[in-house]
């Protein structure tokens, strides 16, 4: 049975005085693994806008075992404190049957980029590791500079929009799909989660967590400043890229992959541009380029699931 929204713990593992930004995806984000976690596991943390804004010394956000470490090299530091603890058990130092969780938890500029050799090494060698990327599509705590995940058209500080530089991000075949990257890896666990759908996200962190080897969850989090959002928005946001497929909530489960979020009937791509303002100056025909984009990806995903579960466009 799908879980339900008075299905997720009440009890707080994440809790008040950080300071992330009003309507910070990242933040819901964090609530919800920490209430996943229920305090029993281990998080591994990259540098990054959480773990500025979390850890302000010498307080911290974090009622769960918590280490910061630097930004290229969370999925290596995870996969460590997982040998060690499985050595820890096999000494008898710490009880064998207990079983605690490790988490790595890093942005996308610490996953697509800095970490992501790291990271390959992690799921090759088949670490018991969770490791989840905040996903806001941007080197957000240094200035909102592009990363590997800043998606075609957006405005960056490195991306600038100018009378030649017209798109932003121009480049559009390279941003990274960690879907991909997780089938070529054969690992036993990959999802996509949104803050929109928080029991779907929750459901995923919960069942991950249950899982042998190494785990990806990739999670779309706005970032208010970084996008030229509204506080408020976020959830909008969030829920339009679903809406629009921009972004898709999918699984891939040892080899097959299925769409949790069916969206019978798109809506335009626009809608989700038009009320971000790193997208503003786009015209009409990057925005139909882009609309061409997602339909492709749409198509790609329908084919891979066996079966049409993201409809056309509404026209």
């Amino acid at each position: 049975m799908p879980i339900r929204i008075w299905d997720i713990p009440r009890e707080e593992y994440f809790v008040s005085g950080h300071r992330l930004c009003p309507g910070c995806g990242a933040g819901i984000i964090m609530r919800h693994l920490a209430k996943a976690l229920g305090g029993k596991g281990i998080i591994a943390h990259a540098t990054g806008c959480v773990e500025v804004s979390t850890t302000y010394y010498p307080e911290t956000s974090w009622r769960i075992p918590w280490i910061h470490v630097a930004f290229e090299n969370v999925a290596a530091v995870a996969s460590g404190i997982e040998a060690a603890y499985k050595v820890l058990k096999r000494k008898g130092i710490v009880d064998p049957n207990k079983d605690v969780k490790i988490v790595a938890v890093a942005g996308d500029g610490g996953t697509f980029d800095i970490g992501f050799q790291a990271l390959s090494g992690m799921l090759e060698r088949g670490h018991d590791v969770l490791y989840l990327v905040y996903d806001n599509e941007a080197y957000m705590n240094t200035g909102i500079q592009r990363s590997g995940s800043t998606p075609f058209g957006a405005w960056t500080t490195t991306t600038p929009v100018g009378d030649v530089w017209i798109y932003g991000e121009w480049r559009p075949k390279t941003r990274k799909d960690l879907l991909f990257i997780a089938m070529a890896h054969n690992i036993p666990y990959y999802a996509t989660v949104n803050p929109a759908y928080i029991t779907d996200l929750y459901e995923k962190i919960s069942k991950a967590l249950t899982i042998k080897g190494p785990k990806l969850i990739h999670a779309f989090s706005p970032c208010p400043p970084g996008w030229r959002i509204n506080d408020d928005d976020t959830i909008r946001v969030s829920r339009l890229a679903v809406q629009t497929g921009v972004w898709i909530n999918l699984e891939y489960v040892n080899g097959v992959v299925r769409v949790t979020t069916p969206v019978p009937r798109r809506r335009p791509v626009e809608e989700y541009l038009k009320i971000q303002g790193r997208f503003r100056h786009l015209d009409k025909e990057a925005i139909e380029k882009i609309q061409a984009m997602v339909d492709e990806y749409v198509a790609k995903i329908n084919k891979l699931v066996g079966k049409e579960v993201i409809g056309p466009v509404e026209r």
